[in-house]
């Protein structure tokens, strides 16, 4: 650690001490802008030895407790790197070096396990029902499975999951460990979308560590120092895992990927069905390519939306659709009786109204249309009933043609008068 960056500690130490309570609020705002004092604050806690590491563990359990939210994300962020900072020396049986960081960690889980009031907290948490839609799916696309949800959503059964009340630690050993870091990366996960990206670059660098260290894969990841091995619990995976997959849509796509492989991993050598459904679940839904996020702005994990889709199905029967079919029913002609025998044509019916005084030409005598009519309509009927004409279709046709224009010349001709 430079000279430059203990005093730089030391300073930090040295300034919150003579603070006003009244400034705490414009302190900790420009706190997050100092990202120079935050990488050496993470020198201080991976050197186990350090002799800063145990005020600056103190002076981060004062943060926390002091009220102010911007202070308390600020000793969040480190949350990570102190857990595998515990485990590693915890795996090395050297207990005593790692006493201000197994305090700080033990003041951070009392202080979150109880209200302002000082009584155990009861977190619950409310399984999502698939009959009300979500950014994940919608319900008309799940088909009967979303009206049995309604049914039961609307008498009030969904699931209600309860966590608590958590009992008070004033130390850490090898039964309780897990409890008490599964609930501490809880609370992290919770603030994710505060948490700056070397946060997320260390929570994704200490999930791989913790999951191959003393394994062959150690070799591979080429990780020095510690080489025994750390026990993990399923929780505690899981909770990785739930970190792990907001690193991956907000720019630490890499370290997210590699992470995820090393947890699943671990759980296929521990067999552990919780963390493997959970990560086999998160490397199914991810994209083909890395996603490319910025890092700064709004965090958040972005999923694909499906188009809103309408209720009622088009293809659904419903009354209004029983009705429709209906009137279509009733509107259409009835044309049963049309069917014509092959080769015979039907020549729609020519009304022709009487017309008084018509003459016919060269001294023809006149016959009136009806009759011509009346011999046309007959003609067809003839052609239409006989199917012995079926191979004299064409001569009929040829007919009927001349007889239309007999009484279209007998209409049209020039002897005509009209009155």
């Amino acid at each position: 650690m430079f000279t430059s960056e203990k005093g730089a500690v030391e300073e930090w130490l040295s300034e919150f001490k003579t603070l006003p309570e009244t400034s705490l609020s414009n302190y900790a705002t420009n706190l997050k802008d100092k990202s120079s004092l935050v990488s050496s604050l993470y020198k201080v806690i991976q050197e186990p030895q350090s002799e800063l590491l145990e005020p600056v563990c103190h002076q981060l359990f004062e943060f926390y407790r002091s009220g102010e939210e911007q202070l308390l994300r600020f000793t969040l962020q480190f949350l990570p790197e102190l857990i595998w900072c515990y485990l590693a020396v915890s795996a090395s049986r050297n207990v005593h070096s790692s006493g201000c960081i197994e305090a700080l960690l033990l003041g951070v889980y009392n202080l979150e396990i109880v209200d302002k009031q000082g009584h155990s907290k009861v977190l619950s948490f409310t399984i999502p029902s698939l009959s009300k839609p979500s950014v994940y799916h919608e319900p008309s696309s799940i088909g009967s499975m979303a009206l049995t949800e309604s049914a039961l959503s609307q008498h009030g059964l969904s699931k209600v999951v309860y966590s608590g009340p958590h009992p008070q630690r004033e130390m850490l050993t090898a039964q309780n460990r897990f409890e008490v870091l599964t609930f501490l990366l809880l609370c992290y996960n919770a603030a994710l979308t505060y948490m700056p990206s070397v946060s997320l670059q260390s929570l994704c660098q200490i999930c791989s560590r913790i999951c191959v260290c003393g394994y062959p894969r150690q070799h591979v990841r080429k990780y020095k120092g510690i080489s025994s091995r750390i026990p993990v619990s399923s929780g505690f995976m899981v909770q990785m895992l739930t970190g792990i997959y907001f690193a991956f849509y907000n720019g630490e796509w890499d370290l997210a990927q590699k992470a995820l492989d090393d947890i699943i991993y671990r759980a296929q050598l521990e067999l552990y069905p919780e963390p493997l459904l959970v990560a086999n679940a998160i490397k199914a839904s991810l994209p083909h390519g890395a996603m490319k996020s910025s890092k700064e702005g709004t965090r958040c994990i972005q999923v694909e939306i499906t188009p809103t889709s309408s209720r009622i199905s088009r293809n659904a029967v419903t009354s209004m659709s029983i009705r429709g079919h209906r009137w279509k029913r009733h509107e259409q002609p009835d044309n049963s009786n049309d069917t014509t025998e092959l080769g015979i044509l039907v020549i729609p019916e020519i009304s022709v109204t009487n017309v008084a005084g018509e003459r016919t030409g060269n001294g023809e005598k006149g016959r009136t249309l009806g009759d011509i009519d009346a011999q046309h309509i007959q003609g067809v009927q003839e052609t239409a009933t006989d199917p012995r004409t079926e191979s004299k279709g064409l001569p009929e046709i040829r007919r009927q043609k001349s007889v239309r224009k007999m009484m279209e010349d007998g209409i049209n001709s020039p002897g005509r008068v009209q009155f």
